[in-house]
């Protein structure tokens, strides 16, 4: 059956998809939102996020232009001024110098004024203080990249879906799009299915910003490798490709790196898939003040290799390398405030006790005996000449041992100790199509296929091997802005 036409149709509801519908509509489009999940889920991977945003940004005077900061905050906190340069160099860094160069400087440009622009929509920003700021010496001080974000990924889906609704922007939610319709000019419209009943919508154009592959296990294991089919997934279960797909079906090309994802230390015993009422609360980023042990009762990693920003997304395939799959992390008292809150669930995997061989006792599935050498190893490893500063990569190190702790090493020896459980919990893989820099999704030939567009996960080329941290929503936020620009403009003939 055949069912309306629009002059663009945005499939996914996430934060990259609702860039695009909003900046679509701007351009004067008549734009329809296509939501696979039911309403109570929408929102994609986007819904499930701490909510932080990378971004250029200068210090205090920039980030008041997204919040209202007390007279003690500004006194009492060093704001990062966070450069272009800085910010280029870290995505170049972190990601083996693979990012594509063209992509990233369309990234990193337009950062800032894409999340200002969202916080014009209405999107509540906070600074992220706990989580990208330690109290120490008496003062604030911001690192990694990150300042400013919004209360979780929710309140950022909500905001965005109001402002859509109230330029006039149509959302249908269970509804899954299955195909493209691609003529001789190019896209004509998409095939839809709700309740099994399958329908074809009329559009000139069509923006795919409706995730990775990250939920479907067959091409995780197909793509990833053995084993990946069972890491549980952090976010949405709509995730499984479905945009890729259907690009790919008419003939454009993928890019990036299929072989690669954003894996991170996700509670041992989360669902398969997220949970909007915990959210992000599973994530166990707080590692950088632990040691982690295996199932053997040995440290595998440094756990103080670099600022959590820069390695937790890829810590989790570490972990998939476990025997079982599975880590403990080990805190003592002298850093248990520092833990982020999503340490304090119900939820969470944890054990504790007032001496480390009851705390040891109590890890299911560790070598006992090898992991109190392991720990007592490490204390007499640590560096006592050197001061902990958790704000700055501190060089307080280890000295001799074969799996080394770079930063933050305090010994492990003041109770109460605890011990949280670890898995691989995945948030999106980092293969998918390419696109030009206006979001244009390209052929083989890399010629733009006419009225198509594609922004957030599924677009390749931008993340290899790892994630700085907070890039994503800055990502399908800019590339959804830009493709949802673009969109509208070959549609209304701008």
């Amino acid at each position: 059956m055949s069912s309306g036409t629009y002059d663009v149709v945005v499939v996914g509801a996430g934060n990259a998809a609702l860039c695009a519908a909003l900046a679509a509509r701007e351009r004067g489009a008549k734009v329809l939102v296509l939501e696979r999940a039911p309403k109570e889920e929408r929102g994609g991977n986007s819904a499930f996020t701490a909510g932080g945003f990378r971004m250029v940004c200068h210090g205090t005077e920039d980030v008041r232009k997204f919040v209202d900061l007390s007279a003690e905050e500004i006194a009492t906190t060093d704001f990062e001024d966070y450069t272009k340069e800085k910010f280029l160099d870290d995505l170049g860094r972190i990601t083996e110098y693979r990012t594509d160069p063209d992509l990233a400087e369309v990234l990193v440009d337009r950062s800032f004024d894409t999340v200002l622009w969202l916080r014009n929509k209405g999107v509540r920003f906070v600074p992220r203080y706990g989580n990208q700021a330690f109290k120490h010496g008496g003062r604030f001080k911001f690192f990694g990249g990150i300042v400013v974000g919004t209360n979780g990924g929710v309140s950022l889906v909500d905001a965005e879906i109001k402002a859509a609704e109230e330029l006039g922007v149509t959302i249908r939610y269970n509804a899954q799009a299955k195909s493209l319709v691609c003529g001789r000019d190019g896209i004509e419209g998409i095939r839809v299915v709700e309740d099994r009943v399958e329908e074809e919508i009329h559009t000139r154009a069509v923006v795919l910003a409706c995730g990775g592959f990250e939920a479907n296990r067959e091409w995780r294991a197909r793509y990833l490798g053995p084993g990946w089919d069972l890491a549980k997934v952090r976010g949405t279960r709509y995730n499984t490709g479905d945009g890729i797909r259907m690009a790919l079906d008419i003939g454009a090309q993928p890019y990036g790196h299929w072989s690669s994802a954003h894996a991170c230390e996700w509670d041992l015993n989360a669902p398969d898939y997220g949970n909007l009422e915990v959210g992000e609360g599973y994530s166990k980023h707080s590692y950088p003040s632990s040691i982690m042990l295996n199932a053997k009762g040995l440290r595998f990693v440094d756990e103080g290799a670099d600022i959590r920003n820069y390695t937790y997304a890829k810590y989790g395939r570490v972990i998939m390398e476990q025997p079982g799959q599975f880590a403990w992390q080990i805190f003592d008292s002298k850093v248990l405030h520092m833990l982020r809150n999503s340490y304090r669930i119900k939820q969470a995997t944890k054990v504790s006790s007032d001496t480390l061989e009851g705390l040891i006792a109590k890890l299911e599935g560790v070598n006992q005996e090898q992991a109190l050498k392991t720990i007592k190893e490490y204390n007499a490893a640590v560096r006592q000449d050197v001061p902990f500063n958790p704000n700055v990569k501190d060089g307080r190190g280890t000295t001799g041992l074969a799996v080394p702790k770079s930063n933050w090493a305090l010994t492990i020896d003041t109770p109460p100790y605890e011990a949280y459980g670890v898995t691989c919990g995945i948030t999106f893989t980092f293969g998918g199509l390419k696109i030009t820099t206006r979001g244009q999704v390209v052929d083989v030939r890399e010629k733009p296929i006419p009225g198509l567009f594609a922004a957030g996960e599924l677009v390749g080329g931008i993340f290899y091997n790892n994630y700085p941290g907070g890039s994503g929503l800055t990502n399908g936020a800019v590339f959804g802005r830009t493709a949802g620009e673009s969109a509208g403009d070959y549609v209304t003939g701008k």
